[in-house]
């Protein structure tokens, strides 16, 4: 079931996009990545962004990941405006504002599970006590408290997925930003990394996913899909209930 977005929504946005432009070369054989697009995701939300390949998904996940900038328009990060903050200043506020979650895990090989979690803090001068009370938090949230100390190599998949999980909800970011995060997993691992996603969605925190799978978008509440840089449909839905506990 599915009903449409409605202009009442809460008044705290997390992200605010408006009429985002993102262009490539120029003149004739200028592209239009992303076409004037806007969009507004509240604290709490849950969003799936689908699209085919080349229908500006990406795009506009590097956008709101702060990894590009738009051509035109703005965008606002939990109120920050992210056009106007110099390169240093927004390296610091994607450390502190997104966790992100990449379909290849982006863990360091030889370190272990828990100084994986740890790396953002890291960057964020965390004390070593905290960081490590943090992390140990972090991987007992996602089943993974007993596997700490092992490596990505003595982990399978999906154990490895959601250490990045974790590692994305140490910094309590705003927003957690996830791009095809169950790309490489099998079906199982798939179903232990959504139920996460949705209790820690269910907590309060922000969840963005962007996915080609309709067995991923259908744990979403709301579901955007792209096609030519544009959005074309933006639309509330009934997510599908998680199965249960994760899994070690």
């Amino acid at each position: 079931m599915t009903m449409p977005v409605t202009a009442s929504q809460p008044t705290t946005a997390v992200i605010d996009v408006q009429d985002i432009w993102k262009s490539y070369g120029e003149g004739e054989q200028q592209v239009h990545a992303l076409r004037g697009v806007s969009l507004r995701v509240d604290e709490g939300d849950f969003v799936a962004i689908m699209g085919a390949s080349g229908s500006g998904k990406s795009t506009l996940m590097n956008m709101l990941g702060c990894l590009d900038v738009q051509t035109s328009g703005s965008y606002h990060l939990d109120g920050v405006d992210v056009a106007s903050l110099p390169d240093s200043k927004l390296s610091v506020l994607r450390n502190r504002k997104i966790g992100f979650i990449f379909q290849a895990f982006n863990l360091i090989p030889r370190m272990s599970a828990q100084s994986n979690v740890e790396l953002p803090m890291l960057y964020a001068a965390v004390s070593r006590d905290e960081r490590r009370q943090r992390a140990r938090a972090a991987l007992k949230l996602v089943g993974l408290a007993d596997r700490a100390k092992h490596t990505p190599a003595e982990l399978s998949g999906g154990q490895q997925q959601r250490v990045a999980v974790a590692r994305s909800l140490v910094n309590a970011p705003a927003l957690i930003l996830a791009d095809e995060p169950t790309g490489n997993l099998d079906s199982k691992a798939t179903t232990d990394v959504l139920d996460i996603f949705q209790k820690v969605n269910d907590a309060g925190r922000t969840v963005v996913i962007i996915t080609h799978e309709n067995d991923v978008a259908a744990r979403a509440r709301r579901v955007v899909r792209m096609f030519d840089g544009e959005i074309i449909s933006d639309e509330r839905v009934l997510p599908v209930v998680a199965t249960g506990d994760v899994a070690s």
